[in-house]
């Protein structure tokens, strides 16, 4: 399973390195994991979407690095407000903004000498379709429970090890997880419903911000899957609707063992990876909505 793209760039002096490691936490980017070895130390910065794009014929810019932003004025002067800071002029080192061919607008910095990177974004993001209120991939500041069965462990573990990875490649702090494990799929509504009434310590909407459940159901030779599933799906949709906490549902219904080891991280991506992501972008679209309606 693809799990994520890192472009690795190498700073020539400690100077650089620090000179790049600010200019990045400046304009806004995710920090991600660190290291400081005996050979080496490196930063990390995160986005929500990472491309490999191969060109043929003319490259589209002249960095190789590109970074695509809304607000594309703002960061601008957010990179030469960094420049200033750092003593350095912004002239020869960033670009004008320009039109491109590929519709769009672009610029590129030089923070670093050899180090160029260019920041675009579409002249009509939308194109042509309908204003969207979509919801963010970034976790930072959030509250999470994980309801995973122990039931099909082979599965369950590995699904849950793809929600963690997801909560925290997106921001989410350790200390805003709890994780509930429960017997089986069917245990899974119950304990989801408790967690989404449970009152807060420190007042608050409510304990956590979303629920992610996770379980593992097998076809066998009779029609308890069916019954069991119907029960689970059920359940977890109606807590989902009378708490107002975005359930996320990570419940796999499989034919066999090879098809939920698939979904399980060894082929078809990991749902649990998946279901994680899709919580986070729930609490971000209700928060929207809720300042919306507050503001309207």
């Amino acid at each position: 399973m693809i799990k994520g793209i890192s472009f690795l760039r190498h700073a020539a002096t400690p100077a650089d390195y620090e000179r790049l490691t600010s200019f990045f936490s400046a304009l806004g980017f995710t920090p991600g994991s660190s290291w400081d070895e005996e050979q080496s130390r490196g930063s990390s910065f995160l986005a929500p979407l990472g491309n490999i794009e191969i060109v043929e014929g003319q490259m589209p810019s002249a960095a190789d690095v590109m970074v695509e932003v809304t607000q594309l004025d703002a960061v601008r002067e957010a990179a030469i407000g960094w420049l200033r800071n750092h003593g350095a002029e912004p002239v020869g080192l960033v670009a004008e903004i320009v039109e491109t061919d590929w519709k769009s607008r672009m610029f590129t910095i030089e923070p670093v000498a050899g180090h160029v990177f260019g920041f675009w974004e579409w002249t009509d993001p939308l194109k042509g379709k309908p204003i969207a209120v979509e919801g963010d991939l970034s976790a930072a500041g959030m509250r999470f429970a994980i309801v995973a069965a122990r039931w099909n462990a082979v599965i369950t573990d590995r699904l849950l090890e793809g929600a963690l990875d997801a909560l925290l490649r997106s921001g989410a702090a350790r200390r805003h997880i709890e994780i509930v494990r429960v017997p089986g799929a069917w245990e899974v509504p119950a304990a989801a419903r408790t967690l989404a009434e449970r009152i807060p310590i420190n007042g608050g909407p409510g304990a956590v911000d979303a629920i992610i459940t996770l379980g593992c159901l097998i076809r066998g030779e009779t029609a308890h899957y069916e019954a069991i599933y119907n029960e689970v799906a059920r359940g977890i949709g109606q807590s989902q609707q009378e708490t107002g906490i975005p359930h996320a549902f990570g419940v796999l219904t499989c034919e066999t063992l090879e098809q939920a080891l698939n979904r399980a991280g060894i082929k078809a991506g990991n749902k649990g990876f998946e279901a994680a992501i899709a919580a986070i972008e729930m609490v971000s679209l209700c928060r929207k909505l809720t300042d919306a309606s507050e503001g309207a």
